[in-house]
This record gives structure tokens, C-alpha cells and sequence, in this order.
């Protein structure tokens, strides 16, 4: 196709269209993250090993959805802030707070923007509870009881209306949270390869081990 043709920017965009399915639940005692670990763009696998859950901090993690390095520059900033802010403050940020520039770092670039859609998640140790919110590219902030981003979210979504249940702990949210990324992969081509998960309660920051996952039993 030749550059002057009108259609050259959409043909573009089709071709790099980024596939992926992420999710985050509330729970009694904490927050679970969980993703694949499929990168595409368009119908080529970029890479099959990518850790779409990024550690903030002990209390505090973000899965990323969208543009790789838009989402890289994002994670660095809240790290970043993170820790100029437990430096200062001598105390972890609160999670709403960490949300909230996030939310205000994306509307200040609505112009030129960051194509993401981020989940932040934590322990907030000043209301002993986990948090999670919901922000889009423009900076867009909500908070809810579990939220899933990426092109494999709507099937994501109709397992965890169908399991999710307020009041659950970590040690069983992850077991559906792995589930429904499962059966985002079976259903979405731009999800796919395997499924990280992360815990994050008063104890601080896990990454759930192979041997855990592998437990749940998840066929994809």
C-alpha cells in the first residue's frame, strides 16, 4: 500500500494492535493480579514470556495492557514516585494515591497519550485492606470489586461475574483469577502462552511459584 493512500494509518494500526488479558480482585485480606504472558501485534507473537504484572513496590503492584513501551515508561514513573515517597513520608504510598497519579500522569499526556490500560492494585495498610482501580489511556479512574483489561477481558469478565464472590480470600481469588485468564486464552488469539499471578497483602508482594499455578488445574 502506498503512504499518500488515505486508509495507510489504519492499515497500520491494524498490524499493531496489541492482544492481551489481565485481571485484579478485591479480597478479604489483600488483592490478586494475574495475565498471560502472550505479546502480539497484530497476528505476530512478539514474545511468549512477558511479565505483564509490575511490582511498584511491596504493597503495591500494576498489570499493563496496551503499548509495551508506553507502559514501561509508566511503570518506571510510579516507581519512581513510589519510593520518593516512602523516602520522604517514611511510610508506603497509599494505594489510592499511587492511582491517582497514575490517573493524573495519563491526562496530562491526553494529547499525545500512552496507549495503556493500567490496573493498580495494593494493601492499603492505613484502612487494612486491598484496593485495586481501573485507568485508561486518558486517565480515566474507577475502582471496583475485580476488573480485567485486554483484548480477552470480556471472556475474562464472564468468569468472574460467574465465581467471584465478596469477601474471598487471597488463597482463593487467585484460584479463580487463574481461571479466567485460562479461559480468556482459550477463547482470545492474543492471549495465550501461560499465566503469571501475584499476591499482595499485609505480608507484602508474592509471586505465585509454577508448582502453586500448576495446583489450580487451568486448561488453556
Amino acid at each position: 500500500m502506498h503512504v499518500n493512500d488515505d486508509r495507510y494509518p489504519q492499515q497500520i494500526l491494524d498490524q499493531i494492535k496489541k492482544g492481551t488479558t489481565t485481571c485484579a480482585l478485591t479480597c478479604s485480606d489483600g488483592v490478586v493480579l494475574a495475565a498471560d504472558t502472550r505479546a502480539s501485534a497484530g497476528l505476530f507473537i512478539a514474545d511468549r514470556h512477558v511479565m505483564k504484572i509490575q511490582k511498584v513496590d511491596n504493597h503495591l503492584g500494576m498489570t499493563i495492557a496496551g503499548g509495551v513501551a508506553d507502559a514501561q515508561n509508566l511503570v518506571d514513573t510510579m516507581r519512581y514516585n513510589s519510593n520518593i515517597y516512602r523516602l520522604s513520608k517514611k511510610e508506603p504510598i497509599p494505594v489510592s494515591s499511587a492511582a491517582r497519579l497514575c490517573s493524573n500522569i495519563l491526562f496530562n499526556q491526553r494529547y499525545f497519550p500512552f496507549y495503556v490500560q493500567i490496573i493498580m492494585g495494593g494493601f492499603d495498610f492505613r484502612q487494612q485492606k486491598g484496593q485495586i482501580y481501573n485507568i485508561d489511556l486518558f486517565g480515566s479512574m474507577t475502582t471496583e470489586s475485580f476488573i480485567s483489561t485486554g483484548s480477552g477481558s470480556p471472556v475474562a469478565y464472564g468468569y468472574l461475574e460467574s465465581e467471584f464472590k465478596e469477601g474471598m480470600s487471597v488463597n482463593e481469588a487467585y484460584k479463580v483469577a487463574i481461571q479466567a485468564i485460562a479461559a480468556a486464552i482459550r477463547r482470545n488469539a492474543g492471549t495465550g502462552d501461560s499465566i503469571n499471578a501475584v499476591i499482595i497483602d499485609k505480608n507484602g508482594y508474592t509471586e505465585l511459584s509454577k508448582e502453586i499455578k500448576d495446583s489450580v488445574g487451568a486448561k488453556f
